[in-house]
């Protein structure tokens, strides 16, 4: 009896120490921190100055490949494993500093895995010699499958004295690197010192395993098993739900997947058809019954192990060349599907970047809800042009998730109260929930706001108490407003709102938010400069936009481009001035005196920005020194050259930008704008 009684104590300490592929019950949401180029972006360093603007919404942040790749890289030509954190994203101290960070904030860092393939230092078949804990790892040409790059190593080896391994590859080959041999021990120790290297020396909370179509999901579970994090998910790239939870199975569900399915279900159901082969061939309505297609969500033995998503850096819209597969429309709708069904969401940084304030709100009526990757769910009504889904935490409906035209779906007010909407979505809380609602999340402001206050409860007319200053409200401390309210959030300081549900005397339900003042950055006019006589124009990037500016500058009539340079659109390239205060880059256009017609008018009359062709502005109205924005133009920069008054000048008219244009003080015949006579400023209307 006692030896069954030790041995049941071991089996249970065994069965506690297994590699869990993805938490149970899970109610967190992953931020993929980059997209494809995402160089500046994803800085280390820029990534850890938004640790508590990410806090507030995300308690996972999937980081690129973070050794050192040998050049510029995305990190999927992985060289350095433990010796060389020198990257394209930031050096090992700044790594370090990021993933310290995030974890004080309550951040998990995620670390993008890529154990399929490996770069060589210099020939096909050499890879780095590198310590870690005093013990050398290096891997050698046997370690390289037999079948790697179609025979193409192997005829290569052969030619100059070395031997690969006997074993070909265990999944899919593919030819940009040496496909790794995960049958060798060599391989498989490397490996695992590896994922205990990224764990517990650098502190990563777990693993973004990439392109595990490569090799066995065997060797997933060895891997998983022998290093334990909290966190695993694997880059299963695969439209069918059956093949991604066969590779689940198979690592013993010591991983979870991608849910490219519902990737897949998502893009069909915008673009109105799952059955046209050409990804990119949209139809003018969406079809949204297409979103109870089956993915690994749907199937609640495997709900646990669904890491969801709309958008990634291999489906994106990278640029006019490289179209990809990407969401063309209803992007905010994509995304309100994705943070209120179960699984863990993983949002795009781009649309982070594009949408945060929706998608704050979102993630936040998802945590008031109580929805976890084990919720349950039911379909409320669908057809073409709508679809509803009512999303159960422990049998007791919580959130309704519409998208497509809700205005056509109207639950009773009796059951569901509307807390958030915005174009094609709408989200509505069970009234007995019974608590207050702010539809706007944390985070930081530099102007003022509205925030509508709400109260979802059973109890008809119930009120809302809020206060602004961080107090608990109650019924004799706060301002109290009916439900659906509007209070402006401004002024220059922080400001943490709290607000309750009060019925009668009682305040229940209470919610907080906290907005972080920042205040605006100024224009940099001091990189900014027009010279005499200079037609040009100053453009502020996004940050989202990587590439060198370029720009397309035209005029109607007389048609006439001013920037047609021989190779056409996207224009000519743009002169980089700085860095304004906030941290966006500024970029100059300056005319060259050459135009494709050769007619008659001195400048433009339109102009358009892109980054390197795409994203672009909308066609804008040129403004000579203009200094403009994504959103337009927001200044015009007047640098005006010293004049020296005298007797002689005295009657002469200049333009601000200090060119002469008439000796007689005269302003007829002149265009509406801005001159100088004399010492005067004459405003001519």
């Amino acid at each position: 009896m006692q030896r069954l009684y030790t041995t049941l104590i071991a089996l249970i300490a065994t069965i506690s120490m297994m590699a869990q592929g993805w938490p149970a019950n899970y109610g967190g949401v992953m931020l993929q921190g980059f997209y494809w180029d995402s160089y500046d972006d994803s800085q280390w360093t820029a990534l850890e100055a938004q640790a508590n603007d990410l806090a507030s919404s995300f308690s996972l942040v999937w980081i690129p490949q973070s050794g050192n790749c040998g050049g510029n890289s995305m990190g999927y030509d992985d060289l350095w494993w433990f010796n060389n954190y020198n990257s394209s994203f930031g050096n090992e101290a700044e790594l370090r500093s990021m993933i310290k960070t995030f974890k004080a904030k309550g951040i998990g860092t995620i670390a993008d895995v890529v154990i399929n393939h490996r770069k060589n230092i210099s020939s096909w078949v050499d890879f780095p010699k590198e310590t870690y804990k005093g013990v050398t790892y290096e891997m050698k040409s046997t370690d390289i499958c037999a079948n790697d790059d179609g025979g193409k190593t192997k005829t290569w080896a052969s030619q100059n004295g070395y031997s690969l391994s006997t074993n070909n590859d265990t999944g899919e080959g593919w030819d940009g690197m040496r496909d790794l041999d995960h049958k060798s021990e060599n391989v498989q120790r490397i490996v695992m010192a590896y994922l205990d290297f990224l764990l517990n020396d650098l502190g990563y909370a777990g693993f973004r395993y990439d392109m595990v179509k490569g090799y066995s999901a065997s060797y997933t579970k060895l891997y998983n098993e022998e290093s334990k994090p909290t966190f695993s998910v694997g880059e299963y790239w695969d439209g069918n739900a059956a093949s991604v939870k066969n590779w689940i199975s198979g690592t013993n569900k010591t991983s979870a997947a991608f849910d490219f399915p519902f990737r897949y279900t998502v893009r069909n159901a915008l673009r109105g058809s799952a059955n046209d082969n050409n990804a990119n061939n949209w139809k003018q309505k969406p079809d949204y019954r297409l979103l109870s297609s089956t993915s690994i969500l749907t199937d609640a033995n495997f709900r646990q192990y669904a890491v969801t998503f709309v958008e990634n850096h291999d489906t994106e819209l990278r640029a006019a060349d490289a179209q990809q597969d990407p969401i063309r429309k209803d992007t905010l709708a994509a995304n309100a599907f994705l943070l209120a069904m179960p699984g863990t969401p993983c949002v795009f940084l781009k649309h982070w970047q594009a949408y945060k304030s929706e998608i704050k709100a979102m993630i936040e009526a998802r945590k008031l809800a109580g929805i976890t990757n084990m919720s349950t769910y039911s379909n409320f009504r669908s057809a073409n042009d709508y679809f509803a889904n009512i999303i159960k935490v422990d049998n007791a409906n919580r959130l309704l998730v519409v998208v497509g035209d809700e205005k056509q779906v109207e639950p009773s007010n009796s059951q569901w109260t509307k807390i958030l909407s915005g174009y094609h979505y709408a989200y509505y809380l069970a009234n007995d929930a019974e608590t207050a609602w702010a539809n706007k999340g944390s985070g930081n402001f530099n102007e003022t706001f509205d925030v509508t206050l709400t109260a979802v409860s059973n109890t008809a007319g119930a009120k809302v108490v809020y206060t602004l200053d961080g107090s608990e409200p109650s019924a004799t401390n706060g301002t109290q407003v009916a439900s659906g309210s509007s209070i402006k959030i401004e002024g220059e300081k922080n400001v943490t709102l709290k607000v309750g549900l009060l019925i009668g005397s009682a305040v229940t339900g209470i919610i907080t938010r906290t907005y972080t003042y920042k205040a605006e950055e100024k224009l940099p006019e001091a990189v900014c400069t027009v010279n005499e006589g200079e037609v040009c124009a100053f453009f502020e990037a996004p940050d989202s936009w990587t590439k060198k500016i370029y720009c397309w500058a035209w005029n109607d009539s007389p048609g006439e481009n001013f920037t047609y340079a021989n190779a056409g659109w996207p224009g000519v390239a743009c002169e980089l001035l700085g860095v304004a205060e906030n941290g966006n880059k500024v970029w100059k256009w300056t005319w060259d005196g050459t135009k494709q017609n050769n007619t008659s008018v001195t400048k433009p009359g339109m102009i358009i920005f892109s980054n390197h062709g795409a994203p672009q502005t909308s066609d804008l109205t040129f403004q000579n020194g203009g200094y403009y924005n994504e959103k337009g133009l927001q200044k015009t920069i007047t640098n005006i050259p010293a004049i020296t008054f005298t007797n002689d000048n005295a009657d002469k008219v200049y333009t601000l930008d200090g060119r002469q244009v008439r000796t007689d003080g005269r302003l007829d015949n002149l265009p509406k704008g801005i001159y100088i006579i004399g010492k005067r400023k004459v405003v001519l209307q």
